[in-house]
């Protein structure tokens, strides 16, 4: 009955998209025929990959650390890995909903490789972007924080809900730019070129949300692709690949600065 129920909402969803050019959401972000795909199906994990820990022990009995459960993404907390989506995106918007457990440590990852837990460099903190989560609301912000480009840069503010309550965020990754709102506020809003410890990082890659030994639950996962006219997949990482990513990167950032206000 609940995969039927999902089917059936997500249907209902989809029809909306069809029939309208954009809908609002609930937070003012706009989804709609323009490009938003949805992630998420509702009811299981496929367009998935668990990387990283992906069963443990209760007792006897073999459970999985990442499944689904009335229409929502939930990570049991157990052990370290990522919960990968399996599709590369260059430029993109990025929305989704997030609610952790107290003292929850998690993240989501962009523009990163595939995960290889024997290859500590193919984290998403160091691929590519981790966009911190974590259970630290009236904390003041730092490299840490949640909604930091972790240990990297600090968010403007620390704009989290306090562990339990529902958190939205919308990321937008195009060329070298990149901006994170979180509750309607935007925390992140930088040129990566401008920070020489991550002016070369990769412009291509996956995006994914983090097990890091803490419960959370993720829910309307959706993305636009935003890249004009190409794209690199993130796993290309030799010169000519990282040429043409820098090559569209500074073309997209030009036209910005020349167009018309």
């Amino acid at each position: 009955m609940q995969r039927v129920a999902a089917l059936v909402s997500m249907a209902v969803v989809m029809t909306v998209f069809a029939g309208t050019p954009t809908l609002a959401g609930p937070h003012g972000e706009t989804r709609g025929v323009g490009g938003w795909v949805p992630a998420f199906n509702g009811y299981d994990l496929t367009g998935w990959v668990v990387e990283g820990t992906a069963t443990y022990k209760d007792g006897n009995v073999e459970k999985p650390v990442w499944y689904v459960e009335d229409g929502k993404i939930v990570c049991a907390g157990k052990g370290f890995g990522f919960l990968r989506y399996d599709h590369s995106l260059c430029d993109f918007r990025l929305y989704l909903e997030f609610r952790m457990s107290k003292n929850c440590n998690s993240g989501i990852g962009i523009r990163a490789e595939k995960f290889d837990p024997k290859k500590p460099d193919t984290r998403p903190s160091i691929s590519g972007f981790e966009i911190q989560i974590f259970d630290d609301a009236g904390k003041e912000p730092d490299v840490h924080s949640s909604m930091s480009l972790y240990r990297y840069v600090a968010p403007k503010k620390n704009a989290i809900k306090p562990a339990g309550e529902w958190n939205w965020v919308l990321i937008t990754a195009r060329g070298t730019h990149l901006e994170v709102v979180l509750n309607g506020q935007v925390v992140q809003d930088i040129d990566q070129t401008q920070f020489e410890n991550i002016k070369v990082k990769p412009l291509c890659g996956y995006f994914s949300v983090q097990n890091h030994g803490g419960y959370i639950e993720f829910k309307n996962v959706f993305y636009k692709d935003l890249t004009a006219s190409y794209s690199l997949s993130g796993h290309r990482a030799g010169p000519l690949a990282r040429f043409l990513q820098r090559l569209h990167a500074h073309r997209s950032t030009s036209s910005r600065n020349c167009a018309s206000p």
